[in-house]
């Protein structure tokens, strides 16, 4: 499985057989996610009792994979479930497979990349509609419902915008389908 052999610290707390026992069949299901895993090492910690409050464990993972480490510390807010510790060993043992996920996606280069929206500036209005002349020569169709997060009353000639243009073209060419006014603290030379 591991290069270097599972390593599993209490503290807080003496050994359990049948906390380990769980310890090792959650890391030996973390190889499904990544066959690039070198080690494991995992901390299970009961911090000292605070008042009427419960004992929440604190279960820590750190994963040595090719190029890296990936540490895992499921933290937020207290969460009273993991006064079972074997409740905090799952919680963080599902943190460290979102994390594997994330790093085999960065790795194979799947990583989800978002398009810039395409920006223009209005060259025409209708009582109805109007055109955008885009950065790239194109000028694109409009309809006054396909304005959002402004006025289509209050837009003017040299104004810019972002837009989505509509797959396929419309009678009248390529058409955007929604349209959104630029404020002038964010204009960008087209």
């Amino acid at each position: 499985m591991f290069a270097i052999p599972l390593q599993i610290t209490f503290k807080g707390m003496g050994p359990s057989e049948a906390i380990e026992a769980n310890v090792r069949e959650k890391a030996g299901k973390l190889e499904r996610f990544s066959g690039h895993l070198m080690s494991c090492r995992v901390v299970i910690e009961a911090p000292h009792r605070h008042g009427r409050k419960g004992r929440l464990y604190h279960v820590g993972i750190d994963l040595g994979v090719v190029g890296g480490e990936l540490a895992v510390t499921h933290e937020g807010p207290l969460n009273h479930a993991h006064e079972d510790v074997y409740v905090a060993i799952r919680d963080s043992f599902d943190a460290a497979v979102r994390r594997l996920e994330d790093y085999e996606r960065k790795r194979r280069g799947k990583v989800k990349t978002h398009e810039v929206p395409v920006h223009g500036r209005i060259a025409g209005m209708s009582h109805d509609h109007g055109f955008i002349a885009t950065s790239d020569g194109r000028e694109i169709y409009f309809h006054r419902n396909s304005v959002v997060g402004g006025d289509f009353e209050a837009l003017e000639a040299g104004d810019q915008v972002r837009l989505v243009i509509h797959p396929g073209e419309g009678e009248k060419g390529p058409q955007a389908s929604t349209v959104t006014p630029v404020g002038k603290h964010h204009l960008v030379d087209s």
